[in-house]
């Protein structure tokens, strides 16, 4: 106690931490259905008791504070309960990529130094093959299939729960990986501070209601899911699984349990909008999409389908999502073709998120003026610890005060910034910066485009030049190059408009963002 006769204590101070959500809502609802996947369905006072019984078999086995516990596994309920039940035990929850090959989750297994791998049995084949020839590799069970281990797992708790609230909030709570495109993956650490308060910014951002019906098409093994799992126990909501992305099924699910609010990249608003066929949805649903700039034509289509959808942008880095293109008022006047370009910017801040600007070369924040173009700069409370035995990159992503994102936009004179495109994908034509996003806007905008990534291609007289890589909407009459790039012509200058169109299917992540750098070597060999 210092002079001002005040003090710290158990009754005025407790760790921030999402496993509080988790006690609640178990104490006052626990009849009400957390989580539907298939014909399953279990209560919040369930889901609780299996947490804490997990907790304790993890204790049982000898992890705790500080452990990392890893999961390769899709949307499932056993993989909403690691999201309380690892850190209840005092461990650390890495949820893993099922799309990885096994040499890379080899890499993730021994650089986090995992003590025990969870996996759908659809993947044991391949967390097999990973951990094979590890000096100290990690214990594995089993989730679903024949030989199903999970069950047998909690049944080691003998009865007992464990619930071990964290005495540091800034302790881990997750360890994500990045997607390795650039050489070996890096792990970013989550805090239990962290986590708690992105629950109450989504929320808050999004005029989450309690009680929710919140459909998880984002895997939950990509940035913790955007934090859903934490946010609809916060809400005592339901969560209902989705293991494939896949429009028609999503549809499905949307008018049998009343669904009101999912998330994806804009590669599931076009397969819903593909799905749909014209259809209007019965009952409005609430969308959040991020991973990429959205295209004004797919923002309007999914209006069209009855979709209210809010585009939001984050990283790996910051917890998933950190700001979102908060509505105005005035906007209600606005045209169609306003109001998607208006929504396809990434907008403002997060009300957990303490700032955000656009920085030059040296960190200094650049004027809002639409034009001035920078690098993204994030704090606040809701931004990684750091990269796990990576001081360097640490370092560097922090450097001036600043965690910079390697995104390149500008700010708008109202606070609203708009990505041109990231550091590495912006294309130097003849001295020209051209911009890949608008270019992919472009070609989006013909009727039987589904897709469009757009990537530098050598050229001997301009030093880059745009090569466009489109898949086509199923159904409709193909056209050839020739006509793409007319198309283009009336929507962009001459400099900008592609070289080469090259139509393919398009390499993705399980999150549905394309795989640029995989079109970038294609480009190199054209």
């Amino acid at each position: 106690m210092d002079e001002t006769g005040l003090q710290k204590n158990r009754a005025n101070y407790v760790p921030l931490s999402p496993l509080s959500f988790l006690r609640r809502t178990a104490r006052v609802y626990p009849q009400r259905i957390a989580v539907i996947d298939g014909d399953a369905r279990r209560t919040w006072a369930q889901t609780y008791s299996r947490c804490a019984q997990a907790a304790a078999a993890l204790a049982k086995r000898g992890i705790g504070e500080g452990d990392v516990v890893s999961f390769v596994a899709m949307n499932i309920p056993e993989l909403l309960e690691a999201h309380f039940a690892v850190p209840m035990a005092g461990a650390v929850l890495n949820a893993i990529n099922v799309r990885l090959d096994a040499a890379t989750m080899r890499y993730i297994f021994s650089h986090g130094e995992s003590k025990i791998v969870f996996t759908d049995a659809e993947f044991a084949g391949k967390v097999a093959e990973a951990a094979s020839g590890m000096q100290n590799p990690p214990a594995v069970v089993k989730i679903g299939g024949e030989e199903c281990e999970y069950e047998s797992f909690l049944a080691e708790a003998g009865g007992e729960e464990l619930c071990k609230m964290p005495r540091d909030e800034w302790a881990p709570i997750a360890l994500n990986y990045t997607s390795g495109t650039t050489g070996k993956p890096k792990g970013v650490v989550y805090h239990h501070r962290g986590a708690y308060l992105m629950a109450f910014g989504s929320a808050a951002a999004w005029d989450m209601q309690k009680h929710g019906m919140y459909l998880y098409t984002v895997p939950m093994f990509h940035c913790n899911g955007w934090g859903y799992a934490w946010t609809q126990t916060m809400l005592a909501g339901t969560v209902v699984c989705l293991r494939k992305i896949d429009g028609g099924e999503i549809l499905r699910l949307i008018a049998e349990h009343n669904v009101d609010s999912l998330c994806g990249a804009p590669i599931v608003l076009s397969l819903i909008i593909e799905a749909a066929r014209g259809a209007r949805l019965a009952r409005p649903v609430k969308v959040k999409t991020a991973g990429a700039p959205p295209p004004p034509s797919v923002l309007s289509a999914a209006e069209e389908a009855g979709f209210s959808v809010t585009h939001v942008y984050g990283l790996t880095e910051t917890f998933g999502h950190t700001t979102i293109c908060a509505w105005q008022e005035e906007w209600d006047s606005f045209s169609p073709e306003e109001l998607s370009a208006k929504k396809a910017q990434q907008g403002v801040g997060y009300p957990i998120l303490e700032d955000w600007a656009v920085l030059d070369s040296e960190g200094k924040p650049l004027p809002a003026d639409g034009k001035s173009m920078g690098e993204i700069g994030l704090r606040g409370n809701t931004v990684m610890s750091g990269y796990l035995k990576d001081a360097k990159a640490t370092a560097a992503a922090f450097s001036g005060e600043w965690f910079k994102t390697g995104d390149l936009a500008v700010l708008h004179p109202d606070g609203y910034m708009q990505i041109k495109d990231r550091l590495k994908d912006v294309i130097i034509s003849g001295g020209e910066n051209i911009s890949s996003v608008a270019v992919e806007a472009a070609l989006c905008a013909h009727p039987a485009v589904l897709l469009a990534a757009v990537v530098a291609m050598p050229d001997e007289k301009w030093g880059e030049a745009p090569c466009a890589f489109v898949e086509l909407r199923p159904g409709k009459t193909p056209p050839n190059e020739e006509e793409v790039i007319a198309f283009c012509r009336n929507r962009l200058p001459g400099y900008m408009l592609p070289r080469r169109i090259i139509f393919a299917e398009l390499p993705k992540t399980a999150t549905g963002k394309i795989q640029k750098y995989k079109l970038r070597e294609k480009a190199k060999s054209l």
